[in-house]
């Protein structure tokens, strides 16, 4: 068992999987920095000085709170509205880009489907005079 599981990890697949999964893990980091401390801060800032990671609704508790974690600190229930706003960006900005990797390779795949297969080598001479002997014999 240990040998078939050995085998089973160390294939190229799995392998290839396992650095798709840390590339991946990296990729997210570098969108939710995007959002987070990019895209975000300039469209609060056009919708009067909004804090999007701070966007929330106070669903059940009492007081009146500035931040999700004094919230959280005095056990109310919220509802995170601006972080749901940018989870939902962070999944288009990745959606979007796994869309133009698969386009990428779709089109290299395409390509190599399409190209003409390459033309028929010649007959070798030898062939080509018997093809004219046996016309020559037809034809009498």
């Amino acid at each position: 068992m240990l040998k078939e599981f050995k085998e089973f990890a160390l294939k190229g697949n799995v392998l290839d999987l396992a650095i798709g999964i840390i590339i991946g893990a990296a990729f997210g980091a570098i969108v939710s920095s995007l959002v987070d401390d990019i895209i975000m801060p300039p469209i609060g800032l056009i919708l009067g000085g909004v804090d999007f990671s701070q966007l929330f609704v106070v669903l059940k508790g009492e007081g009146d709170f500035n931040t999700i974690a004094q919230a959280k600190e005095a056990g109310a229930v919220t509802w995170n509205i601006g972080l749901f706003i940018n989870a939902i960006i962070k999944f288009l900005i990745v959606a979007f880009a796994v869309f133009l990797l698969v386009k990428g390779i779709n089109r290299m795949t395409r390509k190599k489907e399409a190209a003409p297969p390459p033309p028929a080598a010649p007959p070798p001479e030898d062939v080509v005079l018997l093809r004219e002997i046996r016309d020559l014999l037809a034809r009498r």
